[in-house]
């Protein structure tokens, strides 16, 4: 796993030496950056889904020492009461992370997750090809995103906050 996130610190290196102005690299279709307006570095992926009706999903991860952050899009929500808290069983593939996690949501079709910091969520989330939410009472709005690549992903994200400005 180590030699995973040098290969992938080293690759995020190569990448952005470019024009100092945006720190931001590609790793497969995830987008790495540390925007001006943001305090930590993200990852994010967004894709349609064919097999539903063409939807977009967009996945952002971020986090610190102290926290994870996920945000999670889907123009299938229509989430009415922006603050609302979701409680949401959430799982990589075959496997549970945490059980009834809390949910805000940010606006019609956006939800966000903030948790403390473990290791194991992200040691979690570099092995996973999906994410899962399972809404409480609410099968309908249960989702599931793919996330290739989110092991590399994750070690660029590690690199790009280890050398933020």
């Amino acid at each position: 796993m180590k030699r995973v996130f040098l290969a992938a610190g080293m690759l995020v290196g190569v990448l952005s030496a470019g024009p100092a102005q945006a720190q931001q690299s590609k790793v497969g279709d995830w987008t790495i950056e540390k925007r001006t307006q943001d305090t930590h570095c993200n990852a994010s992926r967004g894709y349609k889904d064919k097999e539903d009706e063409n939807r977009d999903y967009v996945i952002v991860i971020t986090y610190s020492d102290k926290a994870i952050v996920i945000v999670m899009i889907y123009d299938g929500w229509e989430w009415d009461k922006v603050g609302e808290i979701l409680r949401a069983d959430v799982g990589t593939d075959d496997t549970d992370i945490m059980k009834k996690a809390k949910w805000e949501v940010m606006d019609k079709t956006t939800v966000r997750g903030i948790f403390e910091y473990d290791q194991s969520i992200m040691d979690r989330l570099s092995k996973a090809k999906r994410l899962t939410l399972d809404f409480e009472d609410d099968e309908d709005d249960s989702i599931e995103m793919q996330i290739p690549r989110a092991g590399e992903a994750l070690a660029a994200l590690k690199f790009c906050e280890e050398n933020r400005k």
